[in-house]
C-alpha cells in the first residue's frame, strides 16, 4: 500500500465508467471475472502455494549462467556507502525501486549510480 495516497494498487475505473476515483470492487477485494472470454481461451485459475521447489535448480542455474538478471527483475539499484543518505530519503519518499548498499565496491560489473 503506498504511503502517499493510502489506496495502494487499486485499479482506476476507466474514463467510460460514471464517476472518478478508484473501482469499489477491487478495493472491497472483488474480482470480477468475465466467464465467457475465460472459457474460450480455456485459462485456469487456481489458488494455493507456488511449487517453489519444482522451479528452484532451473532458476538458480540461469541466473548463476546469466541467463536471468535478478537485478532487472526486481527493479534494484546498486549505490555506494557515500549515496546511502540519497537512497534512503528516495525511498522514503516512495521511489519505485530497491537499493543495494555496496560500499566496498564488491559488486564489479555493476556501476553504482
Amino acid at each position: 500500500m503506498s504511503s502517499r495516497t493510502g489506496r495502494g494498487c487499486l485499479p482506476r475505473r476507466s474514463a467510460g465508467n460514471a464517476g472518478t476515483g478508484f473501482d469499489e470492487d477491487a478495493r472491497s477485494g472483488t474480482l470480477k471475472v468475465r466467464l465467457g472470454l475465460g472459457w474460450a481461451k480455456s485459462h485456469r485459475f487456481t489458488t494455493g502455494q507456488c511449487p517453489v521447489m519444482k522451479y528452484n535448480r532451473s532458476l538458480m542455474m540461469a541466473i548463476l549462467h546469466g541467463r536471468v538478471h535478478i537485478a532487472k527483475a526486481v527493479n534494484a539499484t546498486v549505490i555506494g556507502l557515500e549515496d546511502a543518505p540519497r537512497g534512503y530519503a528516495e525511498f522514503d519518499q516512495g521511489a519505485s525501486r530497491k537499493y543495494v548498499l555496496d560500499p566496498h565496491g564488491a559488486l564489479n560489473g555493476v556501476r553504482p549510480v
